[in-house]
């Protein structure tokens, strides 16, 4: 699969002395959506604003679409379209000025069809003629989207996308990135909120203390770090673990009625079948089980924490 974005080698040190990036490799493929994780002050921010020409790199190379950010800045640029966290809009400028504006702040000509689509697929048409002044904060996001998309770009950078709007809205707009991916657009967001990632990025990149600690598709990932729990609920509840029990890694609840099974999805024998012959075979009476498999909140944690 071919990369719309290519970074190699990429560091950045601040006058302060704090290294930021060390020595970042990253390839995101064209037509994907790609979410970038890491807690405050891994670098997410960092990485962004050098791709999106905002922030110097101190070495290293980064491609957009082919065009060197540095040396080729004009074109490089032109292909990205950035979202950023804060909303920061002239609030008595009407929606239609502000995201028509942004497209000539690239040099494209005036294309109101172009700036009607936009609009209509961000439910913004309506208030074409509102100031920004008069919108909710969700409206206000929307309009964010409409001006990094206002220029037609083929790569475009949420950060934290959803943050501070509702559940109600958050669902909406990622039917609205998906919708933009579908039309061929790149996706890179950062994001807060794990549930975000793990419902629609295709893959997923962690990032600590400036380095990148994997990069991995998602539905991989989840199968090769994920685990699954095995919850076995009992007729009669236990005063503890049958020793009889010993060799599977049990853990019994403090009611005594549920038996959690933790075993790794990548072995071929999970050990689930002896486990309920020996229970039956020493008289414990299985009540109903569930299945419940580890979250990438789960993963992204044990990872951050592996590398503390």
């Amino acid at each position: 699969m071919s990369s719309i974005i290519s970074v190699s080698k990429l560091n950045k040190v601040y006058a302060s002395g704090l290294h930021a990036l060390k020595q970042i490799d990253l390839d995101i493929h064209r037509g994907e959506i790609f979410a970038l994780l890491g807690p405050n002050g891994a670098g997410k921010t960092t990485l962004i604003s050098i791709i999106c020409g905002l922030v110097n790199p101190s070495s290293g190379t980064v491609l957009a679409d082919g065009h060197n950010i540095v040396s080729d800045y004009r074109a490089a640029r032109a292909k990205i379209g950035l979202v950023p966290q804060e909303l920061t809009t002239d609030a008595f400028e009407t929606v239609w000025d502000t995201v028509s504006f942004s497209r000539g702040l690239f040099g494209k000509p005036p294309n109101p069809a172009h700036i009607e689509k936009v609009l209509r697929g961000l439910s913004l048409w309506d208030k074409r003629s509102n100031k920004l002044i008069t919108l909710s904060g969700g409206m206000k996001r929307r309009v964010l989207i409409a001006k990094a998309l206002s220029h037609e770009p083929l790569i475009l950078f949420l950060d934290e996308p959803t943050a501070g709007v509702d559940v109600s809205l958050r669902k909406d707009m990622w039917a609205m990135v998906r919708s933009l991916r579908a039309t061929g657009v790149t996706i890179i967001l950062t994001t807060h909120y794990i549930e975000e990632a793990e419902e629609m990025a295709d893959r997923i990149g962690i990032i600590n203390k400036g380095e990148i600690m994997l990069v991995e598709d998602k539905t991989t990932l989840m199968r090769s770090l994920g685990q699954k729990q095995l919850i076995l609920h009992l007729h009669t509840a236990l005063d503890a673990l049958p020793q009889a029990l010993s060799a599977w890694p049990l853990t019994l609840a403090a009611d005594g009625y549920d038996l959690v099974y933790t075993y790794d999805v990548q072995r071929q024998d999970t050990g689930i079948t002896p486990l309920i012959a020996a229970m039956a075979a020493h008289g414990i009476v299985l009540k109903d089980l569930e299945t419940t498999q580890r979250s990438l909140e789960d993963i992204f944690v044990d990872l951050i924490r592996e590398h503390a």
